[in-house]
């Protein structure tokens, strides 16, 4: 359902060589899993028989028990709608082949040999397995059943769409190109690893660090279950690691040591996988062009969809911010630098030493100021060359006007108050506008009179405009044409508001500037977001509110990341949102919000088309000149069209 695919990693209590007794822990696994509605899950390396069986794999009583437990499996799951992994030895050509079966609905769908057997330190499979390379025979006879043996197997799902899979065994992973690189080339966008990895000091960051990364590496879920403690320890220790992953993102990772069964399940986003793959197609098809080729069996099974259901996996509200960890400084931190060292370094290339910079007392000018601020610190300017213009116009509040002037004071700058007013109602005058009649023409004539003055002493001064405009209004096209729309850098175009909100939240509760300054960045936080275009209420108080005319921001930006980044339909957007957002908005209202979003960020591309330069910041970009490219003139209805179904 979405595109989501829910997949369980599970390490079962074992008893070394009892195969009855291991399949009975497996099936009640397999039995918890389906009641939670898992579709795919893979069990440990050799885990009907133990891992640690030692020179017992080459007994024959062993081999038959193994295939005698798994006949008891496929009994039991006959059933049950899952693909099932499971590890075990397989004999075959007059060898012993470490293998991963695969079973769905009492069926063995096919065996797949491991490749590379560890043979040093405290590993010694050469002495009683064969590769995958030293296979003769592409068919076996296992329980009665005529099955495919081969290492190149990729499972198809035609019921869930673009779900493709593949399946190593964990030495596989550690070797210098893993079998799931070729794989991945071919189309698999989930791996399955039954691994049996000892127990080391270390050695589990060590695991889990490289799984992750070569997750990201694959564009690829990945899921890892590792033999746990009940295997023997008269030599070894098994943890029973259990790891699922998606594109490098950590889902679900189990308890280790642990002397019962073990079982852990997420979902895995296989259209988001598709859609990163296809944005990033040269890193898949130009790598196979000049890669081994390979010949894949692809083995179909026919996994029914999910339902509508809760997701099983955290979707974050706000998607743009760093989350609020250990590296949470950290990252503000760095996210800061990168903003300043991009105006830094166009303040060196144009050889000039002055900014001009509006400064309204909201949240855009106001972070726009103090990466000025940071930019001139770092060349070592006197920050007397920023210029920061207040111009109060008809709508300007005294909270907001006072906000502006203390933050020009504290930082230090130079600072200019030149009201807007009289040259405003002079241009009403000029081309015969009421000035009673406050529409589009009286709000944007207010907006294109600041961006003059600012051009205007930048000329004077020699020095450049710092735009102030954000990510999200470039989204929803929430600026004037040539107004605030325009500048000659702009230090915010790559911060969505929520992260604009964030920064300075972080600016307010740290010990970078003093308390008085601080304060005022908190009332400034606290006030609502406002062009201030429209005369303010008889109270003084802001009128014109911008989340009552284009939606909460919170919601947009959360729109903005999955339409734009992740590529994804209109109704998996609603459904994530849902999930996100809980019952804090309506589905109607969810679905209102976004008919909007679609609306405004089609229709405002043109002003996209030619906005000033600014550094990528976040995950996405809205120049034309970087990641995004879309006609000015492009129609919405196909995707509104989806909302209506």
């Amino acid at each position: 359902m979405h595109g989501y695919v829910r997949v369980g990693s599970a390490v079962p209590k074992l008893s070394v060589g009892d195969c009855i007794y291991n399949a009975k822990e497996i099936i009640d696994i397999i039995k918890l899993a389906n009641l939670e509605g898992v579709k795919i899950i893979v069990f440990p390396e050799l885990c009907i028989t133990g891992y640690t069986c030692g020179d017992l794999f080459l007994q024959t009583t062993l081999l038959r028990g193994a295939e005698s437990a798994l006949n008891s499996i496929l009994e039991a799951t006959k059933d049950i709608d899952m693909l099932i992994f499971l590890g075990m030895p397989i004999l075959a050509d007059n060898q012993i082949f470490n293998s991963a079966v695969s079973i769905y609905r009492g069926n063995i769908k096919a065996v797949i040999p491991k490749i590379f057997l560890p043979n040093t330190s405290e590993f010694s499979e050469k002495r009683w397995f064969a590769s995958a390379t030293d296979l003769i025979s592409k068919e076996i006879k296992l329980c009665g059943q005529d099955i495919p043996i081969d290492s190149n197997i990729i499972f198809e799902c035609p019921n869930i769409e673009n779900l493709k899979i593949g399946v190593e065994i964990c030495q596989d992973l550690w070797t210098v190109i893993p079998p799931s690189s070729y794989q991945v080339l071919h189309g698999a966008n989930i791996i399955f690893n039954l691994s049996a990895s000892t127990e080391l000091a270390g050695k589990d960051k060590f695991r889990k660090s490289m799984i992750l990364s070569h997750s990201s590496r694959l564009t690829a879920g990945y899921v890892y279950s590792s033999a746990g403690m009940t295997e023997s320890t008269t030599d070894l220790v098994f943890g029973g690691h259990s790891i699922i992953c998606d594109n490098g993102t950590l889902l679900e990772e189990g308890k280790r040591f642990s002397k019962e069964s073990t079982f852990i399940y997420s979902d895995i986003d296989i259209s988001l996988l598709f859609s990163t793959r296809l944005n990033e197609k040269t890193s898949f098809v130009e790598q196979l062009r000049v890669s081994d080729q390979k010949n894949f069996k692809k083995i179909l099974i026919d996994i029914e969809n999910m339902n509508d259901f809760k997701i099983k996996r955290e979707i974050s509200k706000t998607p743009f911010l760093p989350l609020k960890n250990q590296h949470y400084e950290e990252e503000c931190k760095n996210i800061l630098n990168i903003q300043y060292a991009s105006l830094a370094k166009r303040i060196l290339h144009v050889n000039i030493d002055k900014t001009v910079i509006a400064v309204s007392g909201g949240l855009d000018s106001t972070l726009a100021l103090f990466c000025t601020v940071e930019a001139y610190k770092f060349l070592g300017i006197d920050l007397k060359n920023i210029i920061g213009i207040t111009m109060p116009g008809f709508g300007t509040t005294n909270r907001t006007y006072h906000n502006a002037k203390k933050l020009l004071e504290l930082l230090g700058v130079t600072s200019k108050e030149i009201s807007i007013k009289a040259a405003c109602l002079q241009h009403f005058k000029d081309i015969g506008h009421d000035v009673n009649n406050h529409d589009i023409t009286y709000e944007n004539t207010q907006a294109r009179e600041r961006t003059q003055i600012l051009m205007d002493i930048a000329n004077m001064e020699n020095g450049i405009v710092i735009g102030t405009g954000d990510l999200s209004e470039a989204a929803l096209g929430f600026s004037t044409y040539n107004g605030d729309h325009m500048s000659m850098y702009n230090v915010n175009g790559g911060i969505p508001k929520t992260l604009v909100k964030e920064l300075l939240n972080f600016i307010s509760n740290s010990n970078i500037y003093c308390n008085e300054l601080t304060d005022v960045v908190k009332d400034i936080l606290g006030t609502p977001v406002s062009p201030e275009l429209l005369p303010p209420e008889n109270t003084g108080e802001i009128k014109q509110k911008t989340e009552e005319i284009v939606g909460s921001y919170e919601l947009n930006d959360f729109y903005l990341y999955h339409v734009v980044k992740n590529r994804f339909e209109p109704k998996k957007i609603i459904f994530l949102a849902k999930n996100a957002f809980g019952d804090k908005y309506s589905e109607t209202e969810l679905t209102d919000r976004l008919k909007t979003f679609y609306k405004r960020f089609f229709t405002q591309q043109f002003k996209r088309s030619c906005m000033p330069d600014g550094a990528k910041i976040v995950d996405i970009s809205l120049s034309p000149r970087g990641d995004f490219k879309m006609p000015s003139d492009a129609s919405y209805n196909t995707w509104l069209n989806e909302l209506k179904g």
